[in-house]
């Protein structure tokens, strides 16, 4: 953790600096003694790569596409936390993926699987679809086998990325990650990362797909953590003209929700300009007045990809010149020359 934050591997993600922090449970909470890790599969029913080929549809990650799982696991481990209390006394505090707790680590030492390849866990019963919980408590409980590595000499996971997120086996690059740069990062997506994009517009599960421990893996059984139909291929152009209150609606119990309308859209027009669908083009060019400048210079990017040259100076013309905002004056200056 010390020597990611210290290559700025983190990117935007500014809570990660405090690796001292992050890396003790006891500064958490001093009066700790046991950390009970758990996991929740949600394996999909289905192949999460298959929308990847529809180039007029957009690739959300597998655990996006359903119920956002905080409400769900926070939950169940109150539950069973309450029990424990009731049973065995001491007290507890309930986490999931909100504090800073090494979680992989952590479920990797409880025995719940490894950290693979690609930094995340894998499981021998469940593959890569896990989602995990921590209860710490003062009760001083016994403490299970780590887990050791099944990597071997695999790296089919490092191989899959389309971004090359990874410098080395078990090493993370998180600005060059889609996940990251879909999720976490709040300007405009570097240049030379769109193209590798393709239509991935929340999350990626390249690297997680790509395990072959997957051929253990079996179908989640919670719900609320299917995918929704409305989720699971959605149109780029649909989804392009969302505005606020109609993403808040179609996103309302999705973890979906956290990155914001523009910054969403700003995804999605990314997408658009690698469809090669020219008929996608009006989708952009209505969204070159739109009130956020992510959202405008996304769409100028798009319309330096589908239009022509020509076509393009006269959109350049009619918009460009109105445009304040040093970002979006810089996909007009940029799309010149691709279009």
């Amino acid at each position: 953790m010390r020597a990611f934050v210290e290559a700025g591997e983190h990117g935007d993600m500014a809570w990660m600096a405090d690796s001292a922090r992050r890396g003790n449970p006891l500064a958490l909470w001093n009066g700790s003694r046991s950390v009970i890790m758990l996991g929740m599969n949600y394996g999909p029913a289905h192949d999460p790569s298959a929308v990847r080929r529809e180039r007029d549809r957009a690739a959300i990650s597998v655990y996006a596409q359903g119920d956002d799982y905080h409400d769900l696991v926070k939950p169940r481990l109150k539950t069973l936390a309450r029990w424990l209390i009731a049973t065995a006394g001491g007290d507890v505090k309930v986490f999931v993926d909100t504090a800073a707790l090494m979680e992989k680590p952590l479920a990797a030492a409880a025995g719940l699987g490894w950290q693979g390849k690609h930094t995340n866990l894998v499981s021998r019963t469940h593959g890569s679809w896990l989602f995990l919980g921590a209860i710490l408590t003062t009760l001083d409980l016994p403490i299970d086998a780590a887990e050791p590595d099944h990597c071997g000499n695999c790296r089919a996971c490092v191989d899959a990325c389309p971004t090359a997120a990874f410098p080395a086996p078990y090493r993370l690059d998180a600005r060059r990650c889609i996940s990251y740069l879909t999720i976490e990062h709040k300007g405009p997506i570097p240049r030379d990362l769109r193209a590798a994009m393709g239509n991935r517009i929340y999350g990626c599960d390249d690297c997680l797909a790509a395990c072959p421990w997957n051929k253990f893996a079996q179908v989640g059984r919670e719900m609320k953590l299917a995918a929704r139909e409305e989720l699971r291929r959605p149109a780029l152009a649909e989804l392009a003209q969302l505005d606020d209150p109609a993403f808040r609606a179609l996103f309302r119990k999705s973890p979906v929700k956290r990155v914001g309308r523009d910054r969403f859209v700003r995804n999605v027009l990314i997408a658009i300009g690698n469809s090669g669908d020219t008929e996608l083009a009006g989708v952009a060019e209505r969204l070159l007045d739109d009130a956020s400048p992510l959202v405008r210079g996304a769409a100028v990017w798009v319309l330096s990809r589908l239009c022509g040259h020509e076509e393009f100076a006269a959109l350049e013309h009619t918009h460009g010149a109105r445009e304040s905002d040093a970002d979006v004056i810089g996909e007009w200056v940029d799309g010149r020359s691709a279009a």
